[in-house]
């Protein structure tokens, strides 16, 4: 399992990637499908094949809950459950500590939860959370961190950064799957200081990657950025770099040219369950009254499934009837675009056109 950096960009810090796992090579950057239960929701694994899925993500708090490590021991781990034989990433649970704030208690040792599905109560720490990682057999497990809300004042994201630390050491000790790489969590919330703390923290338990944490949890979009900036100088060059729960073209784009390599975003399967399409010139409502009679696809120039063989007409029409299909069918073209955007900004790379490529992108997909 390996890293290495192929070319890179004349003029920013996008750079064009390998990362070899177990169950595959994956070329960067890459966008990576998120199947929390061990489903991208309404796409079978051929459907990820098609759409050109490179890497599929599970979530070790949702998969401990169901179906549990019993079932997926005997199974063989997750790649065998679900049947994807390309690479898998876990998230820890460490999202969860931050998004079920509610039903959960902090302590030195880990976090204790009321399930979210029948109130039992269990515990997630780092020790469980990596058990439960090498029972589902990912070829990247995530370091069980905190994540940190927004906003948040500077005395708590200095505590919460060194309880970071301190689970990252212990999650980086546990054994691990055979083949199974562990990235490290950056975390701080928008302060410059604790970012950089964290990260050369980190860098010193040598990692086979960095992700960047705490954000997309409400902030406005330049903290993001902020965030992004704050973490990167700090990260090693020979290392993959990733973005936690980003999946927008325009932002993705603006991270790569920081230096990052890797996104994840529950957006394309989302946001298609309410009828809305992923596009080029922005996201379109797909359930609204004037596609009622429009033939063409929809997206012009998509040559995914839904678009090679079925109109707006018809799309809007099974999700005016609640037809799984519609929700189905506008899945598949949501994650193929993204997927399709990221071989193109990988092109683009390639070519040395990469900061045109990236203006074009927020002109067409912001209006700017």
């Amino acid at each position: 399992m390996s890293f290495q950096v192929l070319e890179k960009d004349k003029s920013s810090k996008a750079r064009l990637g390998r990362l070899i796992t177990a169950h595959g090579t994956v070329n960067t950057p890459v966008f990576m499908d998120v199947g929390t239960l061990g489903t991208v929701k309404a796409l079978e694994p051929r459907d990820l094949v098609e759409t050109r899925a490179q890497v599929v993500l599970g979530n070790t708090y949702h998969l401990m809950l169901r179906p549990g490590a019993e079932v997926l021991e005997l199974a063989g781990g997750l790649h065998k459950f679900m049947r994807w034989n390309g690479p898998i990433l876990t998230d820890s649970g460490g999202f969860q500590v931050f998004s079920l704030a509610k039903m959960r208690k902090i302590t030195e040792e880990g976090c204790r939860f009321n399930s979210h599905i029948d109130g039992h109560e269990f515990f997630l720490g780092p020790k469980e959370s990596m058990a439960m990682q090498r029972v589902i057999g990912s070829d990247i497990a995530m370091v069980f961190d905190e994540c940190l809300p927004y906003p948040c004042d500077y005395a708590r994201a200095a505590k919460s950064v060194e309880q970071t630390l301190r689970w990252a050491k212990v999650s980086k000790d546990q054994p691990h799957a055979d083949g199974q790489m562990v990235f490290g969590i950056v975390q701080g919330g928008i302060y410059d200081d604790l970012r950089r703390h964290c990260a050369e923290e980190l860098v010193k338990m040598d990692f086979d990657g960095y992700a960047i944490g705490g954000v997309s949890v409400g902030e406005p979009e330049e903290c993001m950025y902020q965030a992004v900036d704050a973490s990167i100088p700090y990260l090693p060059e020979e290392k993959p770099r990733y973005v936690m729960g980003l999946g927008v073209m325009h932002q993705m784009a603006e991270c790569v040219a920081r230096g990052v390599d890797m996104f994840d975003c529950v957006l394309p399967t989302r946001i298609a369950r309410h009828g809305t399409a992923i596009t080029r010139h922005g996201n379109v409502a797909i359930k609204a009254a004037k596609w009622i009679r429009d033939q063409g696809p929809v997206e012009e120039g998509c040559d995914c499934y839904c678009c090679r063989n079925f109109s707006r007409s018809y799309i809007r029409h099974l999700l005016a009837c609640n037809e799984i299909l519609g929700l189905r069918l506008l899945t598949i073209h949501n994650v193929y675009a993204l997927n399709r955007f990221m071989e193109d900004m990988r092109a683009a790379i390639a070519a040395g056109n990469f900061m045109e490529f990236k203006e074009t992108i927020k002109k067409e997909t912001k209006g700017k």
